[in-house]
């Protein structure tokens, strides 16, 4: 009986490891898609709205940008929270 209990348990440790593993990378992944997408919004501010502009555009460049940002992080969030609730009620059922 001993040796079950020990080996359920290091059966649940290696479940939790591979868990946390899964987060770990998921998240650098996700902070890597970030930093693309964060580059790719500062060169179209860049090279699309800045020309339409006033010679020292820097604050409202920026503006822009970081309006944009939020508007995607916004719907990305929102969406992503959707379809954890569905999942949820889908595993609930």
């Amino acid at each position: 009986m001993a040796g079950r209990k020990q080996s359920e348990e290091e059966k649940r440790l290696h479940v939790e490891v591979i868990k946390q593993m899964v987060t770990l990378s998921t998240s650098g992944f996700g902070l890597v898609a970030a930093l693309a997408w964060n580059s790719l919004i500062q060169e179209v501010v860049n090279s699309y709205v800045k020309k339409w502009l006033p010679g020292n555009s820097g604050i409202i460049s920026l503006l822009i940008y970081a309006l944009v940002v939020t508007v995607l992080a916004v719907f990305v969030t929102l969406q992503l929270s959707r379809l954890s609730q569905k999942l949820q009620s889908q595993s609930e059922d």
